[in-house]
């Protein structure tokens, strides 16, 4: 697993809000190397999956038209600080990457 992932969760409210960095080149495969003229392959997260207190929250799929170190956020009802979120994410080389924190107050 990798550990580029940088997170932050806060409550807003009665809500916790995560906000999500991966460090992630996200290649579409449609670039040429400047050098060679051949084209750069693919290397892509293609799927996202987060959880608060092991329940599922957010299941994305991405494709090639994410842009490099995605930035995300999103909102988590029913949570209280303390509570744990985690957030994974695969690419399509196969690389995992894997995050965990603790809603603050």
């Amino acid at each position: 697993m990798d550990n580029s992932m940088k997170m932050r969760a806060k409550m807003q409210g009665d809500v916790a809000e995560v906000k999500v960095l991966i460090k992630h080149i996200m290649e579409t495969g449609l670039r040429k190397d400047k050098e060679t003229g051949k084209l750069i392959p693919a290397h892509f997260i293609n799927q996202v999956v987060a959880t608060c207190n092991d329940k599922t929250v957010l299941d994305m799929q991405w494709g090639v038209a994410i842009s490099q170190n995605p930035f995300f956020s999103f909102k988590v009802k029913d949570t209280k600080p303390g509570d744990k979120v985690t957030v994974s994410a695969v690419d399509n080389l196969g690389t995992k990457f894997y995050g965990e924190i603790a809603v603050a107050e």
